[in-house]
């Protein structure tokens, strides 16, 4: 599946109804991460019904245990393309019984991507068409993110060439992953301090995994070159969480807007009790929309 216009090139998989490829036609570039195995085999999944890890890899719905996997099953199922057009595509994927004996709700999961100029919208909606088959009065629980990796421009780049920019902001706040649960540790957390809103791309800012950011403190990112100029960024708004991560020597940083994240480590409550929750009643739609910006 392809979307094109004057400026950019994108191409979409229905499975995971994945973006693949962006490409810049004006600086003949490829712009997202070409999933060699080396470092991560992945471009841009959509993570779904959850964020990350839980708990022991389990969620209790309705004090029913079920098993997860980190990120979810929606990057790995197959979708339907409802709508396709030059600039416009639309996937959608259901709750089949093989989801519901890990998730035990019906769902309805639709992705829209709209290229506009040098712009790249993505929506989710998550779709609660009543009739799980567990209780909660009728509410559906989940978290949903976007983890796109943006490669860097030149062959040889390596994360020194980068900068990263927040604008607006003077210093951020993040907590890092458990690495034996692949949990969050909200108790401690570490401050990124910017300077003319910007901070270095380095490797040891990934040695202990990703940057996690809670509190809708980031609306606007932008992976920029060393000398400030803006190569790729993404705005989004109204997102409460927000995930920096990278691979060891890997050539790329993954932007990831989050609604919700990973369990934070020991909670072993129902799914309805944990922080940052979405959820959404029989007969509602919940949706989010951030935007993919190259410069």
């Amino acid at each position: 599946m392809k979307l094109e216009n004057e400026y950019l090139l994108l191409e979409i998989a229905e499975s995971g109804a994945e973006v693949t490829r962006i490409y810049d036609k004006g600086m003949d570039t490829e712009i997202l991460w070409n999933a060699d195995p080396t470092y991560w085999k992945r471009h841009s999944p959509i993570l779904f019904p959850n964020v990350g890890r839980t708990w022991n890899n389990t969620v209790k719905i309705d004090g029913v245990q079920y098993p997860t996997c980190q990120h979810g099953f929606a990057r790995d199922s197959e979708f339907v393309c409802t709508e396709t057009t030059d600039t416009r595509a639309s996937f959608v994927l259901r709750a089949t019984e093989e989801t519901k004996k890990v998730y035990p709700y019906e769902f309805e999961l639709t992705v829209i991507y709209v290229l506009r100029g040098k712009e790249v919208d993505v929506e989710w909606q998550v779709k609660n068409p009543g009739g799980q088959t567990s209780g909660n009065e009728g509410r559906m629980y989940f978290t949903i993110g976007g983890h796109p990796a943006f490669r860097f421009a030149k062959a040889g780049e390596t994360k020194a060439d980068y900068m990263l920019k927040f604008p607006g902001m003077e210093e951020l706040t993040y907590i890092l992953l458990d690495p034996a649960s692949g949990t969050g540790v909200p108790e401690t957390t570490y401050k990124l301090k910017l300077e003319d809103e910007m901070c270095p791309v380095t490797e040891e800012m990934f040695e202990k995994d990703a940057l996690v950011f809670d509190h809708h403190q980031i609306e606007e990112v932008w992976l920029c070159r060393k000398d400030g100029s803006p190569y790729v960024g993404m705005r989004c708004p109204g997102f409460e969480n927000y995930g920096i991560w990278s691979v060891k020597g890997a050539p790329f940083v993954c932007l990831e807007p989050w609604a919700g994240r990973c369990d934070n480590r020991g909670f072993d409550e129902d799914i309805s009790h944990k922080p940052g929750i979405n959820s959404v009643t029989a007969g509602e739609t919940f949706s989010r929309k951030y935007t993919i910006v190259v410069a």
